[in-house]
C-alpha cells in the first residue's frame, strides 16, 4: 500500500527523500489528499513545481505514475480507451484465411474482437484497473487547456472512480488512484471540479527555499552560485514579465552556468546565458532595458 503518512511532515520528509522540498501548505495539502482520498488540484504560474509534485508523489509511494497530458480537442478515445482496430482486422484476415470466420462462429468472432485483448487502456482507464501494490499516481496536467465538455467528462469519472466500456463491463477501482490535477489558469476550472477536489495554490518558493532547491537539482553548482541565481531569478520575477522565470528554469540556468564554468554571476555571463532563464524575446529585452549590470549587483548584494 505504500507509506501512511500520520502528519503532513511526514509528507514534507517522504517528498524530501525525492529531492522535492515541500513548504507546510503543500505538504499538508498532500497529507489530506491522500489520506481523505480525494483528488488535489493544484493551481499557479507555469514552472513552480505542480506537476513535479506529482513525480515525486510516485516515487515516494513507490505507485506507478499515470501522465494524463490534456490539451484542446482531447477525448475518450485519448483519455479512457479505443480498440486496437489494425489488430482487430488482422484477427478477421486470419479467421477467414484459417477457414474460422463462418456463419456459425460470427457471434463468438463478434465476442473476441470486443474482448480485452483488443482493448486499449488510456490513462484514466489505467489507473482505474489498477495493477497490485501502491495505488498509482494519476497525474492530470494542465486541465485548464481541455474542452468544458472534457472537463463534465472529468467529473463524472472522479466522482466513482469508475467506467463502463460498452462492449466489456464496467471497469471501477478497487483502491481509488491518487490524483493530481494541475492547472496554469490560463482559464478558470469549473467548480463543479473543484468541490470534488483539494485544492492548493503553489507559489514560487521563497529564497532560501529555492536556493535548497537549486543545491539538489544542480549538485555541481556551488553554494554561492546557487544564491546569485536565487536572488537574480527573484528580481526577474518583480519586473512583469510576459513569463517570470519558474524553479525549473531557475535549475536550467544554474546548470548552464555549471556547464560554462561560471563561478558567480557577472554581468557578461548572464548576458550570454540569459536565453536558459528567459524563454521569451520580450522577457530578455526588458531584462537588457532594465540594465544586467544593476540587477546582478542586486543580486549578489542580496545572496551575501
Amino acid at each position: 500500500m505504500g507509506p501512511q503518512p500520520s502528519s503532513a511532515a511526514d509528507v514534507a520528509d517522504g517528498l524530501k527523500t525525492c529531492d522535492y522540498l515541500a513548504d507546510e501548505g503543500l505538504a499538508t495539502a498532500v497529507f489530506l489528499a491522500m489520506t481523505l482520498n480525494r483528488p488535489l488540484l493544484l493551481e499557479g504560474e507555469p514552472g513552480v513545481g505542480k506537476t513535479e509534485t506529482a513525480n515525486a508523489l510516485a516515487a515516494w509511494t513507490g505507485g506507478e505514475l499515470i501522465r494524463l497530458q490534456c490539451y484542446e480537442g482531447i477525448d475518450v478515445a485519448q483519455a479512457v480507451y479505443e480498440w486496437d482496430y489494425s489488430r482487430q482486422l488482422l484477427h478477421l484476415r486470419t479467421a477467414e484465411a484459417t477457414g474460422g470466420a463462418t456463419r456459425e462462429t460470427a457471434d463468438a468472432l463478434e465476442d473476441e474482437l470486443y474482448s480485452e485483448r483488443f482493448l486499449i487502456r488510456r490513462p484514466l482507464l489505467r489507473a482505474i484497473a489498477g495493477t497490485e501494490g501502491p495505488p498509482p499516481v494519476l497525474l492530470i496536467d494542465e486541465v485548464d487547456r481541455a474542452d468544458d465538455e472534457f472537463e463534465a467528462f472529468l467529473l463524472e469519472i472522479l466522482s466513482d472512480y469508475a467506467v463502463t466500456v460498452p462492449e466489456i463491463g464496467r471497469f471501477a477501482a478497487a483502491t481509488p488512484p491518487r490524483v493530481i490535477i494541475t492547472s496554469n489558469r490560463t482559464r478558470d476550472v469549473h467548480d463543479a471540479l473543484k468541490r470534488r477536489c483539494l485544492y492548493h495554490w503553489v507559489e514560487h518558493p521563497e529564497f532560501e527555499r529555492e536556493v535548497a532547491i537549486i543545491g539538489r537539482r544542480a549538485p555541481g553548482v556551488s553554494e554561492l552560485l546557487a544564491r546569485q541565481v536565487a536572488a537574480a531569478v527573484a528580481a526577474f520575477r518583480e519586473l512583469g514579465l510576459y513569463k517570470p522565470p519558474g524553479v525549473a528554469e531557475s535549475i536550467d540556468w544554474s546548470l548552464a552556468l555549471g556547464r560554462l564554468g561560471a563561478a558567480e554571476l557577472t554581468p557578461e555571463i548572464t548576458q550570454a546565458s540569459l536565453g536558459s532563464v528567459l524563454k521569451y524575446r520580450e522577457d530578455q529585452q526588458r531584462v537588457v532595458d532594465q540594465g544586467i549590470g544593476g540587477l546582478i549587483e542586486q543580486a549578489i548584494a542580496r545572496a551575501g
